[in-house]
C-alpha cells in the first residue's frame, strides 16, 4: 500500500492510543479525531485535526453525528489504483485517509449490568464506529483499519521498518479481526434486544448463537487422530483460566478439569476433588485443605494416579507436600501460595491452573445436525424440602453424610451410585446400564470399608434390588430421588433392613 499520511482516530477504549498516536506523529502521519478521543491527545501534546474541520460540519445530536459525512467516507472508501475514484475525490477536494484506528461503545459492559434500561441499552449502540471499521475493511488494501490496542506496537514496528506502509499480509489480517469484531458486536446488540420484553421464562435463547475466538490449539481431540481446539471469550471458568505452568492442556486434560472444577464448587468447607475420565474417584471436605485431599485420595489411590484434581481453596505447601506423592495430570484452584508453587514447580509436567468463577451459561452439546442446549444443573440440596420415607429417619451424622453423598453423585456420570461417610466419598460406581450394577461396581471398587456407609443414587430405584444389594455391604441409609412405580416395593425393603431411606423428589442424571 501507498505510505500512510493521514490517519482518523476514534476509540471509546483509550489504553495505548496517546503513545500509538505519538509514534504516527513522529512518523509524519497527520491526525484527524473526534471528542474525547481529541481532547485525550491534546492533553497530552499530540497535534490533532478535529473531524469537524475536515467536514465543515460540526459534530451534533449528542455526539451521534461525527464521522458519518461523504467526506470522511469518501476519504477512506476510495480505490485508489481506481482512476475515477480519485478524479471524484479531487473535483470534491476530499482529502485521502489511510488508516482507521476505531473501537466501539463498550455495550456488552453494559447490556451486561443487572436492570439497564432499554433507553440506555439503545445509547450504547455505535452507529459511526461499525460504518467506518466495515469501510476501511472492505478497502484493506488500500487503508489499514486498528481496532485493538493490542496491535499498536507491532503496527509501529512494521511502519518504521517499511518506512511509512504496512504489508498486504498484516492489512488482510487486521480487516478480518475488524470484521469479526462488527459481527461480534450485532451479535451482542441482538442477543440483548432479544430478552426485552420476552415471553419466554425458560432462560435459553430464541435463536443459539455461539461465537468465541479460538483460544488455544490442541495436539489432538480425544484421541490422536482427531483435531481439536480451546475457544473461549475468556470471561473465567476453566476455559478461561490462567496456566501457571506444566506442558500444554490437552482436550480431555480439559474436560477433566471442568468435571473436577463444576464438582468443587459444590462445597463451602475446604474441599477436593479427584477426577479420572469425567468421574470422581475421590472427594472429600475437612478442616483443611490437606486432610481433605487425604481423604479424597484414600478412597481410591489406584484410580487417583494419573487424575486431575480441583481444589475450592488456595493450594498451601501442606496440600502440596501431599499432591507430590503420586503422579497427577493437572490441578484446577482458585490460586497456589508461594510455598506450594515451589513445591509443585519441581513435577515440570504438571499443569497447574489458576481458575476464576465465571458466569452460569446455558449447557450445550452437539449432536448430528444440531445442538442440544439446557438451563446448568444448579439445583442445591434443601434438607427441609426432603422427605423421610422409612420407619427410622437418619440420625444426625447420616444426614451430614447423605448430604455430603448428594452433592458428589450429582457429578457422577448416569447410572450413578455413591457410597460415602460424613465429608467423604468411599466409593463410587458409574455409568453402568443399570442401577443394581453401578451399586455392585461401587461395592467391588471400595477400598475403605463400607460398613455404616450412606448410598446416594442419582435416579431413583426401579426394583428393590439395589437398595438390596447395598445392604449386604453394611449401608445404614440411602438418599435418592423417587418417583418409581415401585417406591412402596423398595420403601418396604428398606424397613426390612433397618435402613433410612431420603426421597429428594429432584432427579440428577448426568449422560
Amino acid at each position: 500500500m501507498p505510505q500512510i499520511r493521514r490517519a482518523l482516530i476514534s476509540v471509546t477504549d483509550k489504553t495505548g492510543v496517546v503513545e500509538f498516536a505519538q509514534g504516527l506523529r513522529d512518523l509524519g502521519v497527520d491526525i484527524i479525531s473526534t471528542g474525547g478521543t481529541a481532547r485525550a491527545l491534546e492533553a497530552a501534546g499530540v497535534p490533532v485535526r478535529e473531524v469537524s474541520e475536515l467536514t465543515g460540519f460540526p459534530e451534533m445530536l449528542d455526539g451521534r453525528l461525527k464521522t458519518i459525512h461523504p467526506r470522511v467516507a469518501g476519504g477512506v472508501l476510495a480505490i485508489r489504483g481506481n482512476p475515477e475514484h480519485m478524479q471524484s475525490l479531487a473535483a470534491h477536494d476530499i482529502p485521502l485517509i489511510d488508516m482507521v484506528v476505531v473501537n466501539l461503545y463498550q455495550f456488552e459492559k453494559v447490556a451486561a449490568q443487572q436492570g439497564v434500561p432499554l433507553s440506555e441499552l439503545i445509547a450504547n449502540i455505535d452507529i459511526g464506529g461499525p460504518t467506518l471499521i466495515r469501510a476501511a475493511a472492505k478497502n484493506y488494501q488500500d487503508v489499514a483499519v486498528v481496532v485493538s490496542p493490542d496491535d499498536y506496537p507491532s503496527i509501529l514496528e512494521e511502519l518504521h521498518e517499511r518506512e511509512g506502509d504496512l504489508c498486504e499480509p498484516t492489512l488482510w489480517g487486521l480487516a478480518k479481526k475488524a470484521f469479526a469484531l462488527t459481527a461480534a458486536y450485532d451479535r451482542a446488540i441482538s442477543t440483548r434486544l432479544a430478552r426485552v420484553g420476552a415471553e419466554d421464562e425458560s432462560g435459553l435463547p430464541a435463536f443459539l448463537d455461539i461465537r468465541a475466538p479460538r483460544a488455544l490449539d490442541l495436539r489432538y481431540g480425544e484421541n490422536p487422530h482427531q483435531k481439536a481446539a480451546l475457544y473461549s471469550s475468556r470471561l473465567g471458568g476453566v476455559a478461561g483460566a490462567e496456566q501457571l505452568q506444566g506442558k500444554e492442556l490437552s482436550y480431555n486434560n480439559l474436560v477433566d478439569l471442568d468435571a473436577a472444577w463444576q464438582l468443587i464448587r459444590e462445597f463451602s468447607q475446604p474441599a477436593a476433588a479427584i477426577i479420572k475420565h469425567t468421574n470422581p474417584c475421590g472427594c472429600a471436605e475437612a478442616a483443611t485443605l490437606a486432610e481433605g485431599y487425604r481423604r479424597a485420595f484414600e478412597a481410591d489411590p489406584v484410580s487417583a494416579y494419573g487424575g486431575v484434581l480441583a481444589f475450592n481453596r488456595a493450594v498451601d505447601r501442606e496440600t502440596a507436600e501431599e499432591i507430590t506423592k503420586t503422579f497427577i495430570e493437572a490441578i484446577a484452584a482458585p490460586g497456589y501460595d508461594a510455598a506450594a508453587r515451589e513445591l509443585l514447580a519441581v513435577r515440570r509436567n504438571l499443569r497447574l491452573l489458576a481458575v476464576s468463577r465465571a458466569p452460569e451459561e446455558p449447557v450445550v452439546k452437539s449432536i448430528s445436525g444440531g445442538f442440544l442446549v439446557q438451563t446448568a444443573d444448579t439445583r442445591r440440596l434443601e434438607r427441609g424440602e426432603c422427605t423421610v420415607t422409612t420407619d427410622r429417619p437418619p440420625s444426625d451424622g447420616e444426614w451430614r453424610a447423605l448430604e455430603f453423598a448428594w452433592k458428589v453423585c450429582k457429578h457422577v456420570k448416569s447410572n450413578a451410585i455413591v457410597y460415602a461417610r460424613e465429608g467423604q466419598t468411599i466409593s463410587v460406581g458409574a455409568g453402568q446400564m443399570s442401577r443394581v450394577d453401578s451399586v455392585k461396581v461401587g461395592a467391588m471398587k471400595a477400598m475403605l470399608p463400607l460398613e455404616d456407609t450412606v448410598l446416594a443414587s442419582d435416579a431413583y430405584f426401579p426394583f428393590a434390588d439395589g437398595v438390596e444389594e447395598a445392604a449386604k455391604h453394611g449401608i445404614t441409609a440411602v438418599i435418592q430421588p423417587g418417583g418409581s412405580v415401585r417406591d412402596a416395593e423398595v420403601i418396604a425393603a428398606a424397613n426390612k433392613l433397618g435402613l433410612a431411606m431420603v426421597f429428594t423428589g429432584v432427579r440428577h442424571f448426568r449422560h
